[in-house]
């Protein structure tokens, strides 16, 4: 037995690791884990044979390792904000650098490997093919599948040869150790000899069995894997293709709608109203109060839809609201729209980037559930450079949708892009987690786009506890809009709600028609352990109280399980009658369209017992879509390019507005410690200013006068006669003040 042990080859491992080779580039990177622990930090060694592998730690490299890539089969795209995606093996592993040079240098790394690795397997390959399969491959193919079915037969050959030899085997030691058998000791070890010599003979041609198939299997895999990496670089290349074409085809059919006279071709009213007629298609199911279903379109407009499909494809629209889809800013009808680019102040476009400093969130944390957010000492650590103001000001991003809707001559597509402007005021929230600073009382903020844009913007915090800011914004362009909001926000442990409480208001000025809306609930999840991200759940009802249209839209909150996009927002805009007119449809984050419903049916039961209604509409219209955030942003609190102007210094402004807090200017130039410092200052002055407040009113209540208690500077409050709730609203003076340099009425708070 001895000997046929060590006639049998010994051999190598399946799962035994060899080291990698000499090491081509190292360092640190964050990679992509799980929705529960986020990026973590791994270091990554990028050997000179072709293989990346990463480790918890670099003291792992002697005896774990996590993960190994093979860079010659791998897929590499750079992202934008340092990120690198390398596909490898149908999986894909998200990795993030600290700054763009090193991700640079990771990528031109992870290149040259793949290139050098790409190169040794066509060299080891001993059919000296480098390119993909020859049209023969089906028969190439035909013929490996055959030899590798040939030699599993050989190995079935080999496991019966050694079952049959192997019995043999243990009956012939079994009579020779049985005392009582009748024949020769030497006859019986004899035949224990020849059956352990035609086992092991057995074995040995098992083993060359197995080396023959995995000979040939090795072989042509490695021709398949360079076959199939061909055919993905193919289809990477034919997608980018098509993209290109796709802008092409957007961009002439843009140009040809703003100038139509260069085709040659002149476009009529009635023509666009004929048109908007016959391109009749189904919209995507939604769900609303009175729930409603989509079915597939007929026959008689299959043609039709395919046409308006293939336009909307490739990025045109068939409509006749003439907008820029990769720049929303439209195309104003009025002749100041090009002299109004000129004019424009320039900007700045960034600000100092965010220090990396950390901090533990549930050590601060742990005792406050279920306090209010406002009542929690946090550090700066936890906020972003602008105020409540700030971000109440930050609404009016999108301010181009109510100068378009200004110029509405409809009631109902004037409702839609009001509903559009309410949705586009969460698309800066996506991956601003950040805190913004709680205003002190008394504390303003101005925002003057008169020249730009065409309005300006006052704001102030005109209650501390709970905290209140009215916001007026009045437009030479039709529209003015107005909104008291209080803040009730509640931290549950795991996540952070805030609940603003309170209505916006926006009217026309030609029309005199009167728009009502309140916010949905912002939820900030992962708290206490993961990547912090959030969310807007919760329903809007727009009102026009002047001809009691509605539009009611649902922001779906997000469920891991649910099959609908992320963000989801639907919507539907109904006359007075109750009748719906448009449908609407898009993320919070991104874009909403619009759909004129041309046609309407009850369909069957929905979920929950409600009666759902079929909608047949036109080609879907963008209303909206978001700009993109600007470049390394996600080092500047992924501010939008209107919140990198907003504490930028502006002349004559109030000495209450917030671009002059000291703790605000202080985190924004990166210095932490000392903004910290003046948080403490400014909140300790406020709160001897609120017990100096409370022991005058108990004065004046102990001699029996009547106790006035806070009163805004700018605001006061009014009846609403639309709603009949009392609020603040703007009393003017403050652009008066302004021009005159007049400020001795504000108070003191910084």
């Amino acid at each position: 037995m001895n000997e046929l042990m060590r006639s049998m080859p010994s051999p190598t491992l399946p799962g035994l690791r060899l080291p990698p080779g000499p090491h081509a580039h190292r360092g640190w990177l964050f990679k992509w884990t799980n929705y529960l622990k986020g990026y973590q930090r791994r270091w990554f060694v990028l050997s000179s044979d072709g293989l990346l592998s990463y480790y918890r730690t670099q003291a792992e490299m002697a005896h774990t390792c996590r993960g190994t890539i093979p860079m010659a089969t791998a897929h590499i795209e750079v992202g934008d904000t340092c990120h690198l995606v390398v596909t490898s093996g149908g999986r894909s592993y998200h990795l993030k650098s600290t700054s763009d040079a090193e991700c640079q240098r990771w990528a031109s790394a992870l290149q040259q490997a793949k290139a050098s690795g790409s190169q040794m397997m066509q060299h080891s390959d001993d059919s000296g093919d480098e390119g993909p399969p020859a049209l023969d491959g089906r028969a190439l193919t035909a013929g490996v599948l055959k030899t590798l079915a040939s030699k599993l037969d050989d190995l079935s050959t080999c496991n019966e040869l050694i079952g049959k030899h192997g019995a043999a085997l243990q009956r012939s030691l079994s009579e020779l150790e049985d005392p009582r058998g009748a024949t020769d000791g030497t006859d019986r070890l004899k035949a224990v000899n020849e059956r352990a010599t035609l086992f092991r003979i057995t074995s040995n041609a098992a083993i060359n069995a197995c080396r023959d198939f995995l000979d040939v299997a090795e072989t042509h895999s490695r021709r398949w894997q360079r076959a199939l990496q061909y055919e993905r670089e193919q289809r990477h290349h034919l997608e980018e293709t098509l993209e290109q074409l796709a802008k092409q085809h957007n961009s002439l059919e843009r140009a040809w709608r703003e100038k139509p006279h260069t085709a040659g071709v002149e476009r009529t009213p009635e023509g666009e109203a004929s048109d908007e007629n016959e391109e009749a298609e189904f919209f995507d199911a939604m769900e609303d109060t009175p729930a409603f279903i989509t079915v597939t379109a007929s026959n008689h407009t299959q043609h039709k839809r395919s046409t308006s499909n293939q336009s909307m494809m490739s990025g045109g629209r068939p409509n006749d609201w003439t907008h820029n889809e990769d720049c929303i800013k439209c195309v104003c009808k009025d002749s100041s729209g090009p002299n109004l680019m000129q004019q424009r102040r320039a900007r700045r476009s960034r600000i100092p980037d965010k220090p990396n400093y950390s901090l533990n969130l549930w050590s601060i944390m742990k005792n406050c559930i279920g306090k209010e957010l406002s009542k929690i000492p946090m550090p700066v650590n936890f906020n972003e450079p602008l105020s409540m103001l700030q971000r109440l000001t930050e609404d009016l991003e999108y301010s181009e949708l109510l100068d378009r809707a200004a110029r509405c001559d409809s009631t109902l597509e004037q409702m839609c892009l009001v509903a559009a402007f309410s949705v586009s005021s969460y698309s800066t929230t996506v991956h601003r987690t950040a805190k913004p600073f709680n205003p002190l009382l008394g504390e303003t903020y101005e925002l003057d786009r008169l020249d730009e844009y065409g309005y300006r913007s006052v704001s102030e915090q005109v209650s501390h506890h709970p905290p209140a800011a009215a916001h007026h914004v009045s437009s030479e362009r039709g529209w003015t809009l107005w909104q008291d909001i209080a803040i009730d926000s509640k931290f549950r442990g795991k996540y952070i709600s805030v609940m603003p409480l309170g209505c916006i208001h926006l009217e026309f000025h030609s029309s005199g028609h009167h728009y009502v809306w309140s916010k949905v609930t912002s939820t900030v999840h992962n708290i206490i352990v993961g990547k912090l991200w959030i969310d807007q759940s919760g329903d809007i009802e727009i009102v026009n109280t002047s001809t009691k249209d509605s539009c009611h839209l649902k922001f779906s909150p997000y469920s891991y399980f649910s099959r609908d996009a992320p963000r989801k927002v639907t919507g539907v805009v109904q006359d007075q009658e109750g009748s719906a007119h448009y449908i609407l449809s898009g993320t919070w984050d991104d874009k909403m369209e619009s759909a004129k419903i041309v046609d309407s049916s009850p369909g069957g039961g929905g979920s929950e017992g409600k009666q759902k209604t079929v909608y047949q509409t036109l080609p879907a219209k963008l209303l909206w879509k978001k700009y993109p955030l600007p470049d390394n942003a996600e080092n500047m609190h992924f501010f939008s390019s209107l919140a990198l102007t907003l504490n930028e210094p502006e002349d004559g402004v109030a000495p209450t507005d917030s671009r002059l807090r000291p703790d605000q200017q202080l985190m924004e130039a990166g210095l932490w410690d000392e903004a910290n410092i003046q948080k403490q200052r400014l909140e300790e002055r406020q709160r001897l200013e609120r017990k100096k407040r409370e022991a005058q009113a108990s004065e004046a209540l102990e001699d029996g006068q009547d106790i006035e208690g806070y009163h805004p500077q700018w605001f006061e409050k009014r009846t609403n006669e639309a709603t009949g709730e009392r609020t603040y609203v703007y009393r003017g003076g403050y652009w008066e003040a302004k021009e005159r340099q007049d400020w001795t009425q504000c108070p003191e708070i910084f």
